[in-house]
């Protein structure tokens, strides 16, 4: 009886899903630091309420979306 070919042979993620991987805990370390950084520079300019969630809320996607870019580009340089 031949031995199925597909079920032993085992792949690792692909560069794509490396590089996706990258991406998203690069804008989950941007965004956790784009917290920190932009609530203590928030409070720092005598921002209250409304406008204090609105710019560390800005401060976060900006921080995670470039931290995330550049990691996902560094992942993609060691495929």
């Amino acid at each position: 009886m031949p031995m199925p070919t597909g079920s032993f042979s085992h792949q690792g993620p692909t560069c794509f899903d490396r590089m996706k991987t990258g991406f998203i805990i690069g804008f989950c370390v941007g965004m956790a630091s784009g917290a920190l950084l932009g609530g203590f520079s928030a409070l720092r300019y005598g921002l209250r309420g409304r406008e204090l969630i609105n710019n560390v809320g800005k401060v976060m996607v900006q921080g995670g979306g470039t931290f995330g870019t550049f990691m996902a580009i560094g992942t993609g340089i060691r495929c």
